[in-house]
């Protein structure tokens, strides 16, 4: 199973030592060069430490048209751009990706998209975690992940915490 990610669900998940969820669930995930530039440029040092794992494989783009002109026409980072175009070229199952517009710019291009809290629903679903709520509440309050109250609640639902 293919999964390329973005760079903010890879330092969120690292901020709360949840990043192992992605291994049990994916073995490997894939990074365009530029989500490597952005981990190494970061100024928290459990976030360029994400590189040094052997499971985080950085690709470089073959054609940099679609994340051109995603960043040039559509507003995106260029972490969210180059992980987008990643993916389609290498026919990802999954896009890891959290941004509201980054996904509604994938979503245009029929992607698979999962994001922190779809990460966390299924790392319950395989027993890798026992409850979702206080993981949540650590991204929340460690890392600045910002969700909303109705969403909170759907995700509790989901899995049975509510």
């Amino acid at each position: 199973m293919i999964i390329v990610s973005d760079t903010s669900p890879l330092c969120n998940l690292a901020l709360v030592d949840y990043l192992w969820l992605l291994h049990e669930i994916y073995q490997t995930v894939i990074i365009p060069d530029v989500v490597a530039d952005e981990l190494t440029a970061a100024s928290n040092p459990v976030i360029p430490a994400i590189l040094q794992l052997d499971w985080i494989q950085t690709r470089s783009l073959t054609n940099s048209e679609i994340a051109n002109r995603l960043q040039r026409d559509r507003g995106l980072d260029p972490g969210e751009a180059n992980a987008i175009a990643l993916a389609i070229e290498l026919q990802a199952d999954d896009l890891l990706i959290d941004e509201r517009l980054g996904r509604r710019e994938a979503q245009q291009f029929g992607l698979s998209i999962i994001g922190i809290l779809g990460i966390l629903i299924v790392a319950k679903q395989r027993n890798l975690i026992p409850a979702v709520r206080p993981v949540m509440d650590a991204l929340i309050d460690r890392a600045g992940f910002r969700v909303s109250p109705k969403l909170y609640q759907q995700v509790l639902n989901r899995s049975n915490e509510a």
